[in-house]
């Protein structure tokens, strides 16, 4: 029998600050109601940019423009089951369309404080939310040029 490849889940996540709130999603999971920034999967043939742009979108509505790389962030779940790598880009919106049906599973957006988000852990999908926002309120940014995509 031959070992199961192994290989990380790559994912993206937009960071977006606005009147001292935080956009994020609340969404179902398997353990329940929990919160999330917009985030998703890399799908084949886009570049990591285009998928957060498109991961906003899909799931709050926003239109999303990124402007800088807060960080790479590698996260194995406490199951061990699967590891993210999770790309965070921090921007501005551009544009909602508060019509527009979102992903199978998200509530809806949400605008939280830093204070709230902070008292909220126990509903965070994973600890990489309150991270990436933390590591972007310290200034933490990488031009999007560093990131090179061959498509």
């Amino acid at each position: 029998m031959s070992e199961r490849l192994w290989k990380p889940n790559v994912t993206v996540a937009a960071v977006v600050q606005r009147d001292g709130r935080f956009l994020l999603v609340e969404e179902e999971t398997d353990v329940g109601i929990r919160y999330n920034q917009p985030a998703g999967h890399l799908e084949r043939g886009e570049s990591l940019v285009q998928a957060a742009v498109r991961e906003c979108l899909e799931e709050t509505g926003y239109h999303f423009v990124p402007q800088y790389l807060v960080g790479i962030y590698q996260w194995p779940r406490p199951d061990g089951e699967i590891t993210y790598l999770r790309f965070a880009f921090g921007g501005e919106l551009r544009g909602y369309e508060p019509e527009r049906p979102l992903d199978e599973g998200i509530i809806g957006p949400r605008w939280l404080d830093l204070d709230t988000l902070r008292a909220s852990t126990a509903m965070h999908r994973s600890p990489l939310i309150l991270r990436c926002i933390e590591d972007c309120l310290a200034g933490r940014r990488l031009p999007l040029d560093a990131i090179v995509h061959y498509g």
